[in-house]
């Protein structure tokens, strides 16, 4: 898939850094939108404003790649494989 993206000009995204590989993960596990509290949650790190902050920082530049989608303040949900090809 990267190949054929670089094939048609597009720069192919580079892959999530260590820290974010576990969020798309932890969504999946859930089969449903989260927000920032329930991520830190099924992640295993504290819920104190310092942590949910920061993940909620995640959950926002993931929404900037078009891995998560945000339908309503504060809800995060994976975005739907068939959202991915309408990208570009």
């Amino acid at each position: 898939m990267l190949e054929l993206a670089a094939e048609d000009g597009i720069e192919p995204l580079e892959p999530l850094p260590p820290g974010y590989r576990e969020v798309p993960a932890a969504f999946e596990r859930a089969g449903r939108g989260l927000r920032a509290k329930e991520v830190c949650e099924i992640l295993g790190i504290g819920t104190e404003p310092r942590h949910t902050e920061s993940v909620r920082g995640k959950l926002k530049r993931l929404v900037d790649r078009d891995i998560l989608t945000e339908p309503e303040p504060g809800l995060f949900t994976l975005t739907p494989p068939e959202a991915d090809l309408t990208r570009g």
